[in-house]
């Protein structure tokens, strides 16, 4: 899913940027790394969320995230090598609508 929204340039990538978009009211969806260790970005984000209406998901590492952003080198194997973690991606764009992007709103709107 990620892969489409990076594509047609709809990912915002990082608290500055994540955070311009949710204020312009263009955000779709954020999604947060559960270790990001600075308490303030979290809460920002969080209050922006919550302020603007923005679905907010959470995952275990900056890592992760930070593969799924496009942060990383792909290697000729396909995996990922030097990833780069992000705290905070914020979908501005799906891209074309597929099936990711069904199960996805379907897991927001049962939180």
């Amino acid at each position: 899913m990620s892969g489409k929204s990076l594509a047609y340039g709809g990912l915002a990538r990082g608290l500055h940027e994540g955070a311009k978009i949710i204020e312009k009211h263009a955000a779709q969806l954020c999604v947060l790394a559960e270790d990001c260790d600075q308490p303030d970005y979290v809460k920002l984000v969080k209050a922006l969320c919550a302020e603007h209406n923005v679905s907010l998901l959470t995952v275990p590492s900056a890592k992760t995230l930070g593969e799924w952003a496009g942060l990383c080198k792909i290697d000729s194997d396909g995996k990922a090598r030097k990833v780069n973690g992000c705290s905070c991606v914020v979908v501005k764009d799906f891209g074309e609508e597929h099936e990711a992007y069904n199960v996805v709103l379907q897991h927001v709107k049962s939180q």
